[in-house]
């Protein structure tokens, strides 16, 4: 029985990628360096595969960055601003992708946003009417060449043109995208070629955007692409994943395609109807391993499940990951930091290799001792003591509506925090972090190894925390920040103090370029046993009389970003998250913090990719959020943060949540993601983000000034708050302090200019 996998984590073991990447961007090494390691990278992963007998390895999931911006590249897709000759291909694809390279004139970075219902970002594809597609396929062809020499089938992936065309946006006035599908096939076709010229038997080709509900000019579009790409020469898998066909499945069935593979761990029965449609000699690849999450497979139920199909199919069933392993940690081996109980229950990359394996060969009629270690392993999970909190479960069951609403609306609370808060028009402020230093990160790592005591550990967070405020004072800023210098992640700080949390040591996972997350592991009942923040809080908030925000993550993100246990329902689980963070404000608030913020990044991300599954969804998500936040009173403001978002279909849900201030990244869309509150009418105060903090580029005075002039076209002046679009963890103080002071410096210009009347 043939395995494969959808694609393997790029970044390494020990984020290998990461460091290799921020060397190079900061002169520290030369372009070959990354070079080599990217490439030692590569043959790891293709190792593992064939160490773990996998049919094929697979080529060309790994990425310097992304891989749609990959296959921009890959097809030409180059927006003109980067074509102007200041750099090679190499670093314009980094310009591409953050602004600025090594070499090449500074720009505007790509628009940035999730990856379907993933925390990973992808770079959008900027297409014009007139586009024109050019074919450089040096990369994957370098690729290809290195995996074959290792002797074993190589399987290369391609994002496929539909999903391709369905991702981009269009960077003149809309157009249909789908016009330009006729000159992007051709260029498929010439790209099918090459690759035929080079012995690939098998072409892995991802249509996600087949589990989406789609119009029927797309879903038409899928049979004119794929009897255009049929090539005797070539056999093509066309691969789904996030989801299932549907509607559409009867459709897709009869594609000139030699395979399928299908997300078997959300798609339902999906299966066996496909099963039932295929040709004698078409494949069934099951994606049979979960790649989103990080809890061992039941094999015994898999291979029940699917003993029959492999008696029917025989060696025309495919084993697989349900899509890229990218979304999971590397290795499980490595790991000290999980106790012995807790590991047996996990399943990273590596050791999902190694579950394809054991199901193959019961399937194939090989029993073996590692389906008894499996069986045994979940056993003991679901008996475990340790997952079920009974004073958690009873909380649960008397939450009132009354819990999750403000005791008045925001028309009557905003008066009273505008007295409290003492706050002038276009108040400033950031959205909470600050630079994460090399001293922040050796303190942090000297009081985890017992260099540091936890009273010496403290009294250097309190310097640091000290700096930052006196630096926003300097600045002129209106809403002050601690920082953030204690928390190593806006996540996994608040896990490590909640019961029912775990947190692994290298458990890293890619979310853009070199940035990497470590979601903690949520195994069992949430709680908070004492106060988490509220000791840097009240120390902050000491040092200054203007207003300190107190910073929190929200139900909805500690829950997104989290690897979940997936024995109760996600609801469920989040609504105790909810009550965790609900003491922690209400012990802020009675510290003497009466700005607090609460962020829901994630809260678009969780949205089902079936529109007609999302009101379920938002009707728990903004319950637990307006839970968390409700237990105030009506002076103290609470504000939330949301990260790249379309909002435009949620708005309701969004006001529902009843946030008094709620940030936004919108400086990349200049402003046009703003559109989406003034035509709701959104009631309360919005901070729509005036620069890009993803970008080493220094924001101009004027452009922030221009964008939030924008932003009076859609919402009154007297709501408008002036940020940054995201934290400021990730760039250094330098370009900090210089960004923030042009940003008071806009903010004050736009008070004279209504003083002087010369804004609406």
């Amino acid at each position: 029985m043939q395995t494969h996998i959808l694609g393997y984590p790029r970044i390494g073991a020990k984020r290998e990628l990461k460091f290799a990447l921020e060397a190079y961007w900061n002169g520290l090494s030369g372009r070959e360096t990354l070079s080599e390691i990217a490439r030692e990278l590569r043959h790891q992963n293709w190792q593992a595969q064939i160490d773990n007998q996998l049919g094929f390895i697979t080529v060309n999931d790994f990425s310097l960055y992304d891989h749609v911006l990959d296959h921009s590249q890959l097809l030409g897709v180059i927006p003109e601003r980067f074509q102007d000759g200041s750099s090679d291909a190499f670093d314009t694809y980094f310009r591409m992708a953050r602004g600025r390279a090594p070499s090449g004139t500074d720009q505007r970075a790509c628009a940035m946003t999730k990856w379907f219902d993933t925390n990973y970002h992808y770079l959008v594809p900027e297409l014009s009417a007139d586009q024109v597609f050019e074919l450089n396929p040096g990369k994957l062809l370098t690729e290809l060449r290195e995996a074959k020499q290792l002797g074993h089938p190589v399987k290369p992936v391609l994002l496929g043109p539909i999903t391709y065309l369905w991702l981009a946006k269009s960077c003149q006035a809309d157009f249909d995208r789908l016009s330009l599908l006729p000159s992007l096939l051709r260029t498929y076709q010439l790209l099918f070629e090459l690759l035929a010229d080079e012995g690939v038997e098998w072409i892995q080709i991802d249509e996600p955007a087949l589990v989406l509900e789609l119009e029927a000019d797309w879903v038409n579009a899928y049979t004119t692409a794929y009897q255009q790409l049929s090539n005797p020469r070539i056999k093509t898998l066309l691969t789904t994943y996030f989801g299932g066909l549907g509607s559409k499945l009867e459709q897709i069935a009869h594609l000139p395609v030699a395979g399928f593979h299908l997300d078997l761990t959300r798609s339902g029965n999906d299966y066996l109807k496909l099963a039932s449609l295929l040709d004698q000699d078409q494949i069934l690849s099951l994606g049979v391993i979960d790649g989103r999450n990080i809890w061992k497979s039941d094999l015994t139920q898999l291979s029940d499940q699917l003993q029959s199909l492999a008696g029917k199919l025989g060696e025309r069933l495919w084993l697989s990951s349900a899509c890229s392993l990218l979304h999971v940690p590397v290795d499980l081996e490595q790991e000290q930091a999980l106790d012995a109980e807790l590991k047996s229950w996990l399943c990273f990359a590596r050791q999902k290799l190694a579950e394809l394996n054991i199901l193959a060969s019961v399937l194939g009629g090989d029993p073996t001792d590692a389906l008894d270690d499996n069986f045994l392993a979940l056993k003991a999970r679901r008996a475990s003591t340790r997952i079920h909190q009974p004073a958690v479960k009873a909380r649960l069951t008397s939450i009132t509506p009354s819990d999750a609403s403000r005791s008045s609306p925001y028309a009557e609370r905003a008066p009273l925090q505008r007295e409290r808060l003492n706050l002038p028009l276009y108040p400033t402020t950031t959205i909470g972090s600050f630079p994460q230093t090399s001293d922040i990160r050796q303190a942090r790592s000297a009081l985890r190894s017992g260099k540091l005591s936890a009273g010496e550990y403290e009294y250097v967070m309190k310097q640091q925390i000290k700096t930052c405020i006196e630096s926003q004072q300097r600045y002129g800023l209106d809403m002050l920040v601690h920082g953030e210098a204690e928390r190593n992640d806006m996540v996994e700080y608040f896990a490590e103090f909640l019961e029912g949390y775990a947190v692994s040591q290298y458990g890293w996972v890619q979310s853009y370029g070199s940035r990497c997350v470590k979601p903690p592991i949520i195994f069992g009942d949430v709680s908070r046993p004492e106060p988490i923040t509220v000791g840097w809080s009240r120390y902050a908030q000491s040092l200054t009389d203007k207003p300190v925000k107190g910073m929190l993550t929200g139900p909805v993100t500690m829950l997104q970003w989290a690897f979940v246990r997936d024995d109760q329902p996600r609801a469920t689980t989040c609504l105790q998250i909810a009550l965790a963070i609900r003491d922690e404000v209400c012990d802020l608030e009675q510290a003497g913090i009466h700005a607090i913020q609460i962020d829901e990044p994630a809260i678009r991300e969780g949205l089902p990719l079936l529109a007609s599954e999302w009101q379920a969804y938002l009707d728990w998500a903004t319950f637990a959020f307006r839970v968390s936040a409700s237990g105030v009173k009506n002076d103290t403001q609470i504000h939330t943060h949301m990260c790249y978002s379309q909002f435009n279909d949620i708005m309701p849900a969004i006001a529902d949540m009843d946030a008094d201030v709620i940030t936004i990244e919108t400086s990349r869309s200049n402003m046009r993601l703003l559109e989406a509150f003034a035509d709701f009418d959104y009631p309360n105060e919005i901070g729509p983000g005036v620069y890009d903090i993803h970008s080493p580029n220094l924001p101009a005075v004027a452009d922030m000034v221009r964008l939030i002039e924008l932003a009076e076209q859609q919402i009154p002046a007297e709501r408008l708050w002036v940020n940054p679009d995201c934290g400021l963890k990730t760039r250094g103080w330098k370009e900090v302090s210089a960004a923030l002071i042009n940003m008071v410096a806009a903010a004050k210009t736009l008070r004279e200019n209504r003083l002087l009347g010369k804004t609406a």
